[in-house]
């Protein structure tokens, strides 16, 4: 057994269902090179690393959170910290409950741990059901409506010892209700710890949920994310994922449209500098009549970053009527970058509309002449125009201050790159 996998069963502390799950894990061990779905992504340096569990929770400047509104939900070392959170003004209908404490009451408050990971390359998701103790459920009752976003804030900080914690977090939207979510997954100050999340999006019949995501974990961080959604008939799920830090990055997007006219618009951006590694893989099912998929994706390699994307539709016999659309769109901007891109479409209903394309390439040389030729230097004028590359995927984003907040998030994240 690889040292990783040996230091993160020791954190180990559930029941026996829970330990039947991390045995699999374990005898089926860390996916390799030929392994389809982690081919692009090594695990070989972080295969020899070992973490210690947390065990107990820093403490942190609340000025940190300067610009983080309540209500928000915040976690330190994957510990839910109470003088740093604000939830007393959620919404009337919407509540906000700590896996923990649905843990320590039993019941089904916490089924959703239940489900099973049958694919070998799902490692990391079996880890998680096996040893996630702490998260979020989160939940709208029917109708509700909220424009005023929930802040979930997930921050590393550096302690005497390499860490790791696994999350597992629910959001669940009931019939008619509308929501606005923004995970927020940052450092206080430089770590090299190891984060394994994972968060499951239930959306009932007619519910919308707005949904962003900023990872920009410290560069020496080790993030794997898994967001796994369910659509029901005329839901609407429309969110924005930006991939700006870490030193290895992987996140994967799994949404199944399983009722009749259910919408996704999933779109994103991902910066690789210095010698990040940046992962994201969608796989969207597409199992009910009438449903579409709206993808818009921007990648950026710079110093020695990599970025790998697999972008999979699946449409499914009996879905007539989708409509899906993925676009992957890459710049490299040095000559050590590296950008792989995988779109993958799979059809097998017959009244469909689908087209996917990526492309990859360098910044424009004329528009970069013509910003030069009034005054800009090279650097401003690069600046400039990868914000603008940057900028399409945001417009999911309805609300104007949701979206400006974000894209000042990416601004800064370019700056850093051109200064990497």
């Amino acid at each position: 057994m690889s040292a990783l996998l040996d230091s993160l069963s020791a954190g180990f502390s559930g029941d026996a269902a829970r330990r039947a799950v991390l045995d699999e894990a374990l005898r089926d061990g860390l996916p390799g090179p030929r392994t389809e779905a982690w081919k692009y992504t090594s695990l070989r340096q972080l295969e020899r690393r070992s973490f210690q569990p947390v065990d107990t929770l820093p403490a942190l400047d609340p000025m940190l959170l300067a610009d983080i509104p309540a209500p928000r939900a915040v976690f330190v070392n994957g510990r839910y910290s109470v003088a740093l959170s604000l939830t007393t003004d959620l919404p009337d209908g919407v509540s906000l409950q700590l896996l923990s404490e649905a843990l320590s009451e039993g019941g089904d408050a916490a089924r959703f741990l239940q489900r099973r990971f049958e694919r070998s390359d799902e490692v990391f998701a079996r880890l998680n059901a096996a040893l996630a103790t702490e998260g979020v459920l989160l939940r709208a009752e029917p109708e509700v409506r909220s424009d005023k976003p929930l802040h979930l804030v997930f921050i590393g900080t550096a302690d005497d010892a390499d860490r790791a914690w696994h999350l597992r977090n629910l959001i669940e939207l009931r019939a008619g209700a509308s929501l606005s979510v923004v995970e927020h997954h940052i450092a206080a100050t430089p770590h090299a710890h190891f984060i394994n999340a994972l968060s499951h999006v239930h959306l009932a019949q007619g519910a919308t949920l707005t949904h962003a995501r900023v990872q920009n974990d410290s560069d020496r961080a080790t993030t794997l994310l898994r967001t796994d959604a369910v659509l029901a008939r005329d839901a609407d799920y429309r969110r924005v994922d930006l991939e700006l830090g870490a030193a290895l990055s992987r996140h994967e997007l799994n949404v199944r449209l399983e009722g009749d006219n259910a919408r996704l618009s999933a779109n994103g951006v991902l910066l690789a500098g210095g010698r990040r590694h940046v992962d994201t893989r969608l796989g969207i099912d597409h199992i009910g009549r009438d449903t579409g998929c709206a993808l818009t994706w921007r990648g950026l390699g710079a110093g020695r970053g990599r970025v790998v994307f697999h972008g999979g539709i699946l449409i499914r016999e009996g879905a007539d009527g989708t409509d899906a659309a993925l676009s992957n769109k890459n710049l490299l901007l040095s000559d050590n970058a590296e950008i792989d891109t995988q779109p993958v479409l799979e059809i097998h209903a017959d009244e469909v509309k689908a087209a996917h394309g990526a492309t990859v390439g360098q910044l424009d040389a004329t528009a970069m002449f013509y910003l030069r030729s009034r005054g800009l230097s090279q650097a401003e004028a690069r600046q400039l125009l990868t914000t603008a590359f940057c900028r399409e995927p945001l417009s999911v984003i309805e609300s104007a201050d949701m979206r400006e907040a974000l894209l000042a998030r990416v601004d800064g994240a370019l700056a850093a790159l051109e200064t990497a």
